[in-house]
């Protein structure tokens, strides 16, 4: 029994940093790639940024899958590529992070959006490309570099942040829950104090500064307080969902993913709505779920299945998103207790049900 906490190697946040990408990839290798979407590369040379002298770009396929895994590794082999840079979301952060690490090369990783708390961690997410997650893949270490440039995540559209916060809403809970019950974290130990302090000061920032963040970044303002929630949002978050553990939220997002009409909604957004399930799942307080339910619809959370796009939820629909979280490797056996897929498909139900109560629909 150890315990174990893991951080990224450098985590820079600020303005403009982007135009010293050159520089900052200088530090980890003579030869970089540059994975991220087609618009992104498009943008970054309209802007005539000088680092397309030294970095070379590459589009990023749009899932990460098997197949665009197989299709960057070929490339960085091919290129003699010695440092990997994932420029956009989730998805393409998470992939230049596994094809680093299968070809034992740094990884600099450079979010445009504050969407999930992926670009910190040495895990990535692995879907088919229709885009139903797969696997969970784990890297050797960490990312070498993080590179956060406020002005860029500040041009992002709000949907983008609001569904960060939904992702960073679910770290204090599930650490909580994983330290209850002495289970492992996603690094192979058990919390420390500081991984666990970390997930706290997460969650009182979303609180304290969460709306506040959202005006900014509506506005595309750089404010104290939207510095803060993308700090909330990739770093904290990064760190104390990785350092102390994943649970019931993160296992019906996986859960949700089974149903088509849920892949149009971001990742954030679904474990959002998976944490209100994982309130009811656990037997929170009355006055916690009121505060997390507040907090949701303050900024615009969902909080019902046909906020998701469920607007045809079967009972045997529902009850294959609760099976799928309960999988005999799921996340959710973090949760104190036995948990069921009746459970589950119970918690959803309640989830919704209290979600219309609030919206003044009826139930």
């Amino acid at each position: 029994m150890m315990q174990k906490a893991v951080f990224p190697g450098q985590y820079i946040q600020g303005i403009g940093l982007v135009q010293r990408l050159a520089e900052f990839a200088g530090s980890f290798g003579k030869r970089a790639l540059l994975l991220a979407s087609p618009r992104i590369i498009k943008s970054l040379k309209q802007a005539q940024f000088s680092f397309f002298e030294t970095i070379v770009p590459e589009a990023f396929g749009g899932e990460c899958s098997r197949l665009e895994l197989k299709r960057i590794s070929e490339i960085i082999a091919s290129k003699r590529i010695d440092v990997i840079i994932g420029m956009g979301g989730g998805k393409a952060i998470d992939t230049a992070k596994i094809t680093a690490d299968w070809a034992d090369i740094p990884v600099i990783v450079v979010p445009t959006i504050a969407s999930t708390d992926a670009p910190c961690s040495g895990c990535a997410v692995c879907y088919s490309p229709q885009g139903v997650f797969e696997e969970v893949l784990f890297q050797k270490r960490n990312p070498a570099l993080v590179l956060v440039d406020l002005q860029i995540i500040a041009e992002a559209p709000v949907r983008f942040l609001v569904s960060g916060m939904g992702d960073a809403l679910a770290t204090w809970f599930e650490a909580r829950s994983v330290n209850a019950t002495k289970s492992y974290n996603e690094c192979g130990g058990l919390s420390t104090l500081a991984g666990r302090a970390i997930a706290r000061i997460c969650y009182d920032t979303l609180l304290e500064y969460g709306m506040l963040a959202k005006i900014a970044n509506l506005q595309h303002i750089v404010s104290p307080a939207f510095a803060n929630i993308v700090e909330a949002n990739i770093l904290l978050s990064g760190i104390g969902f990785e350092s102390c553990g994943i649970a019931s939220a993160h296992a019906i997002h996986n859960g949700l993913t089974r149903l088509p009409e849920t892949h149009a909604f971001y990742h954030g957004e679904k474990v959002a709505f998976g944490v209100l399930a994982g309130l009811h799942l656990t037997g929170a307080s009355s006055q916690e779920i009121e505060e997390v339910y507040s907090f949701c619809e303050e900024i615009g959370l969902p909080l019902t299945f046909a906020e998701l796009g469920i607007t045809n939820p079967q009972p045997e629909r529902l009850m294959a998103v609760a099976t799928a979280s309960c999988e005999p490797a799921s996340s959710i056996h973090k949760e104190a207790g036995i948990i069921t897929a009746e459970m589950v498909y119970q918690a959803l139900l309640m989830a919704d049900a209290l979600g219309r109560a609030r919206r003044g629909q009826s139930i």
